[in-house]
């Protein structure tokens, strides 16, 4: 008599099947301690995934087969976070660690426990879950509002689809953390793209950054994205930030094994010397250590400034340094002409990055340094970001600007009183595609997919010379670039017809007027109203308005009668109808004015000078007698100088924030 075959209910036998997957994938991905060989859980994922396949009913989102193959977005969605996503202030140096101890400890008093991190050099992220699923994943974005990445985040498996419910916690919650690309497999990555004869990419982060923004999810499923999470909100039963993380753990979450709970800023300094130490053992990229007061009733005592706590900072490490040979110095041309030497040296890796070009700025920095080809220099990289040459082994002076231009032959010439050298060549190629990309730019225009690549083609097509022409571009020219297919130009074609109406302030700045930047651009759309009002005015009406001098208002006043005009009335006929811009809001600051000159540590340039506009007052990009404060940060310079002279009151950024919080 035959045995009979045990029927197996297939709802039953798929629940099974995802809770021993997600148990694997939680042991080999959060715990890195793999509990089954590779074919086993291969074996157990493709009998899920046949069950699905059979039961389609059966699929649930939450399900280890949904990581993979969402729905491709070629544009994401903003997304406002919960509450923001706030930077951090930052400390160098072990001065300025303990004049942060000091801050804490005069507010909450000595007893104060520390809870130290390591700060992972990747992404920001944002993770919502509503009864227990990912309902949405978000970039940081501006702090305010990112960008929705679900779709991609769903296909690092170290991030749990469900979570194990902890008491306490509403129904919807967010956890955030950080997305970055451990250093294997990102080499792995780059051997390769090397091998598909494509260029290496350049650092761990900006390759997580930009992966997490693909547009089809299988590419980011495909990069081996790691995550450490270190936020709750809200925080639950939770009362400090020790027991955050415990929780997280708890919950399915990677949290990073690297962390201690301090009892002195003293520890805290040891802690950050350990890991200075030890930071190239690690899987993945650090600049430093986090430091949070641990219990949250005393975070909630300190409070904030501007974006930042008071109760956290950024304990960083200094840039590496590294010795290398500068092979060949040339120049690259921008788009007002001005030719920037480029020291180009032998590779070399410097805080993890590898260096191989520097910019030198003009030809007296050059000599100043001492710097020629065959030189041994000792570069770093400035903030743990832009490559700077710090010194010279033997020093020699004599580089000099080439007398044509690298790229059209055309004549170069050094103006008076500029430093500069500058090719005045006014149809150099090279300066066609910079100010085509500076039309373009964030800043400006902000015409998202108008990258060197697509502007190089359209120039060498012969389809656009100058800005105007962009908005002359068909679907079917873009179809004709290389990279672009029927959506893709179609997303082009509607960003830049949706650029059409500018605020009046960007059109400026996107306008390349000769030194006007963002600031200056802004307050001309505030004092002026419109574009036509402004480009009648003439030299005695532009320099009434703030941070415009006689040599700026007549450079104004010379671009709209000449060249610059042209361009307008063109990109007016083309459909271009800047906004006038609002008037400036009523606050503590209402009639003053600001410059900001130097490093920022809390937050960026355009972020200070907005938050400014925001409480009333005017930022300014030029110091003058009616300059009511100069907010000066780590190598300011000219500005400084300048409002010593006048006078001008000079804030450094702790004092600026606290004109803010009154």
């Amino acid at each position: 008599m035959s045995k009979r075959k045990k029927i197996v209910d297939p709802e039953v036998r798929s629940n099974e099947l995802r809770e021993q997957i997600r148990k694997h994938e939680h042991a080999y991905y959060v715990l890195d301690r793999p509990e089954v060989s590779d074919a086993e859980f291969d074996a157990l994922f493709l009998e899920l995934r046949r069950l699905e396949d059979e039961h389609p009913e059966l699929v649930t989102p939450d399900s280890p087969t949904q990581r993979v193959g969402g729905e491709a977005s070629e544009q994401f969605a903003k997304v406002r976070h919960r509450s923001p996503m706030l930077s951090l202030q930052n400390a160098f140096d072990e001065d300025e660690i303990r004049a942060f101890d000091k801050r804490v400890r005069a507010v909450v008093g000595d007893k104060v426990t520390y809870c130290a991190e390591l700060k992972i050099d990747g992404l920001a992220i944002s993770l919502t879950y509503e009864k227990g699923r990912l309902k949405r994943a978000a970039t940081r974005g501006d702090g305010t509002v990112g960008e929705d990445v679900t779709a991609n985040i769903r296909t690092i498996r170290s991030v749990p689809l469900s979570i194990t419910a902890v008491a306490g916690l509403p129904d919807v919650f967010e956890v955030r953390g950080e997305v970055y690309f451990p250093i294997a497999a990102f080499e792995k990555l780059n051997r390769e793209i090397e091998a598909a004869g494509k260029p290496r990419f350049v650092n761990p982060r900006n390759t997580a950054a930009g992966s997490l923004r693909q547009i089809d999810p299988k590419v980011t499923g495909s990069r081996d994205l790691q995550t450490f999470m270190y936020m709750l909100d809200p925080a639950g039963p939770c009362k400090s930030q020790w027991e955050v993380l415990r929780t997280l753990e708890k919950m399915g979450f990677r949290v990073n094994k690297h962390r201690r709970r301090l009892a002195s800023i003293d520890e805290v300094i040891k802690y950050h010397a350990e890991w200075q130490r030890k930071r190239h053992e690690l899987e993945h990229e650090i600049d430093g250590i986090v430091v949070k007061v641990d219990k949250f009733d005393q975070q909630l005592e300190l409070g904030f400034v501007a974006r930042s706590p008071r109760w956290a900072i950024a304990f960083k490490y200094t840039p590496e340094q590294a010795e290398t040979v500068v092979e060949e110095i040339d120049c690259y041309v921008g788009r007002t002409g001005v030719l920037t030497p480029v020291a180009h040296v032998k590779p070399v890796i410097v805080g993890g990055v590898t260096i191989r070009n520097i910019t030198m700025h003009n030809e007296a920095q050059v000599n100043e340094k001492g710097v020629y080809v065959g030189a041994r220099v000792v570069i770093h990289r400035a903030g743990d970001v832009i490559p700077e040459i710090v010194s010279v082994m033997e020093p020699k002076e004599g580089w000099r600007m080439p007398a044509k231009c690298p790229v059209c032959g055309g004549e170069v010439v050094r103006e008076e009183p500029y430093i500069a050298h500058r090719c005045i060549n006014p149809f150099c190629a090279a300066q066609r595609l910079e100010r085509l990309r500076h039309f373009a730019s964030r800043g400006a225009l902000n015409i998202e997919g108008l990258g060197y690549a697509t502007l190089t083609q359209v120039i060498e097509k012969g389809w656009v010379e100058d800005p105007s022409d962009l908005f002359r571009l068909s679907k079917e020219q873009v179809m004709e670039l290389e990279g672009f297919a029927d959506k893709s130009a179609s997303n082009l074609i509607e960003r830049i017809a949706e650029s059409k109406r500018p605020p009046l302030g960007r059109l400026l700045y996107a306008l390349g007027i000769p030194q006007v930047g963002e600031a200056t651009a802004d307050l001309l759309a505030a004092e002026f109203g419109s574009i036509d009002t402004l480009r009648s005015a003439a030299e005695e009406d532009l320099v009434r308005t703030e941070g415009v001098g006689p040599s700026m208002g007549k450079e104004i006043e010379q671009y709209f009668k000449g060249h610059g005009g042209e361009l307008l009335t063109k990109l007016l006929s083309a459909g271009v109808e800047p906004q006038a811009t609002e008037p400036v809001g009523e606050g503590p600051f209402t009639g003053k004015t600001f410059v900001f000159t130097g490093t920022l540590e809390t937050m960026s340039r355009p972020d200070a000078e907005a938050l400014v506009r925001r409480l009333g007052g005017k930022a300014a990009s030029t110091v003058s007698a009616k300059t009511d404060y100069v907010v000066a940060g780590p190598a300011a310079g000219s500005k400084l100088e300048k409002a010593q002279k006048l006078k001008v009151a000079v804030l450094d950024e702790e004092q600026f924030l606290a004109l803010v919080t009154k």
